[in-house]
């Protein structure tokens, strides 16, 4: 058992703004300390954008939270730089499997396409994620890095302004205020910020409880997601097991609307519904335990002047789908790069609207997914019920079927068609790499591709002559050539059935552009386009 949520790792330290003889003002203040927050403050000052980041606690989160991290994450966490860490601890897994009453009705491969460097998921306690970011930071602060890190500085109060927003911050010595150009608010979904600035979410709140259970024991159960619909332990209901490190299992029961939550949440209640799941014979203890309700919601939009939202404080999702802390990852990957270039005065301020246009895309995309998973999970009428039964018997004997369970898919990265900032598109190229899809990994002779990409802007030459040097506005693009004879896998998923071809690549990984054959002017133009000078 983990008790590293029991000691403070960023201990309260009275900060020089406290003492000043004038009001300080920062460039970056990020509220919240958990993985979006840690982040952010990761991203932001490896692009030497100076951050502090001030939360109430003063240690990582109690209890495994957010277990499921998706590969995604874990490529955007490889650029942070701290992947490693994360998948040596956590227990790999890509299998799921589904039942119904006592019989396995199907499973599926989260990733059949291999030649992929991480995994498609890692389950891996949500403290310990946020240890291993904690450990970045810090290598990062001892190489000179500008982060500040404020434990025990909770926002009390904040005001905003045209160019600027103050914050009031409360400490065990007493407050302070500070100004900054702009705050990232990832203080999770009671967001405080939120709530100080009178905005709210906007969907749906399901009927229905679920009762979250960390167990310590030792089993012989594989890594694999296992998820039943009326099981014989918890009849009418759901369940959900997944194994974390440290024999640590995660189990979901599904409890039903109209229950005394603080009553499930007593040992004596929690432990027979186990024991009936487990057996009478099975040993265990409790790590943690918690009463969830499904939420599918957003703020209206997550840029507020200066503020900017992320993460659960912005968007909410079920957690069935492992689409929570992956797609808050993917809120401050969008958006670290962008204020960057914002704030050295490389791109205009609207650049940052683009932030709001891409993620809460991205959300609703979440949003439609989860409910309709929730929807399925939890059916509100009997004709709802005789449907889903009638899916799961024909997801059994035909695959037709099984996209409608769980809609078909866990947590993927979003692709932002439509947004204003993709440029051109050779569609001779294959689709899923089409403009505002995240770049696909591929083996390479001595590397992935994945970490050869990403922080700035790279143009990327398949079998095609590009120059060095291209630069437009103090913007400069990298110039990265691959041979497709290195990888049979990298020709297959970037050319398709083309010769040649060339991407221009976002910081972010994501694709801003794509050609069959080298023009400047093109390159160029679809640089202004994504950085929001088109």
């Amino acid at each position: 058992m983990s008790k590293i949520f029991e000691t403070p790792l960023y201990p309260y330290q009275r900060s020089r703004d406290q003492d000043a003889l004038h009001l300080v003002r920062h460039p970056v203040v990020i509220i919240g300390a958990g993985p979006i927050g840690l982040g952010a403050a990761i991203d932001l000052a490896q692009h030497g954008v100076p951050v502090v980041v001030v939360d109430d606690n003063d240690k990582v989160s109690f209890g495994s939270r957010a277990i499921c991290f998706a590969k995604r994450a874990l490529e955007i966490t490889d650029r942070l730089g701290c992947g490693d860490a994360l998948v040596d601890k956590g227990v790999l897994w890509d299998t799921g499997k589904v039942f119904f009453d006592t019989r396995e009705i199907f499973n599926f491969d989260l990733m059949p396409d291999k030649g992929h460097h991480r995994p498609a998921f890692i389950n891996l306690q949500q403290y310990y994620f946020e240890e291993y970011l904690l450990s970045r930071l810090r290598e990062l602060q001892a190489e000179g890095k500008p982060i500040d890190l404020r434990g025990k500085n909770k926002v009390s109060a904040i005001g905003k302004h045209d160019d600027h927003v103050t914050l009031e911050i409360d400490t065990p010595e007493g407050p302070y205020n500070i100004d900054a150009d702009w705050v990232i608010a990832c203080d999770g979904a009671n967001s405080p910020t939120r709530r100080m600035l009178g905005l709210d979410f906007i969907g749906r709140v399901f009927e229905d409880n679920f009762l979250i259970a960390d167990t310590i024991m030792e089993a012989d159960f594989p890594s694999e997601r296992w998820f039943w619909f009326d099981p014989p332990f918890n009849r009418g209901q759901s369940a959900l097991l997944h194994k974390q490190p440290d024999n640590v299992w995660r189990i979901d029961l599904q409890l039903g609307w109209d229950v005394d939550k603080e009553k499930e949440m007593k040992p004596e209640n929690v432990i027979p519904r186990l024991k009936a799941m487990l057996g009478e014979d099975a040993k265990f203890e409790l790590e943690w335990v918690s009463i969830y309700t499904f939420q599918c919601r957003r703020m209206e939009a997550f840029r507020h002047g200066r503020v900017l939202f992320a993460g659960d404080a912005a968007h909410q999702v079920s957690p069935f789908g492992a689409r929570g802390a992956n797609s808050g990852l993917q809120d401050t990957d969008n958006l670290a790069w962008k204020l960057q270039l914002v704030m050295a005065g490389l791109a205009p301020d609207s650049l940052l609207d683009t932030y709001n246009q891409e993620r809460v895309y991205g959300a609703d995309e979440n949003i439609l997914n989860s409910s309709r998973s929730t929807d399925f999970i939890t059916p509100k009428s009997d004709t709802s019920r005789i449907f889903r039964d009638a899916v799961l018997d024909l997801a059994e004997v035909y695959p037709f079927a099984r996209p409608l369970v769980n809609s078909g898919r866990l947590s993927v990265p979003c692709t932002y068609d439509g947004s204003t900032l993709n440029g051109p598109d050779a569609v001779e190229l294959p689709v899923n790499l089409r403009p505002g899809s995240t770049a696909l990994d591929a083996p390479l002779k001595a590397s992935w591709l994945l970490e050869r990409l990403g922080d700035k802007f790279q143009l990327l030459a398949i079998g095609v002559d590009i120059p060095d040097g291209l630069e437009d506005g103090g913007i400069a693009i990298e110039s990265l050539r691959i041979d497709a004879s290195e990888s049979p896998e990298f020709a297959r998923r970037y050319l398709g059935g083309a010769r040649q071809a060339v991407y221009l690549m976002r910081p972010d990984q994501h694709v801003a552009a794509r050609w069959t054959s080298f023009d400047k002017d093109a390159v160029i133009a679809a640089l202004r386009t994504a950085t929001g000078r088109g």
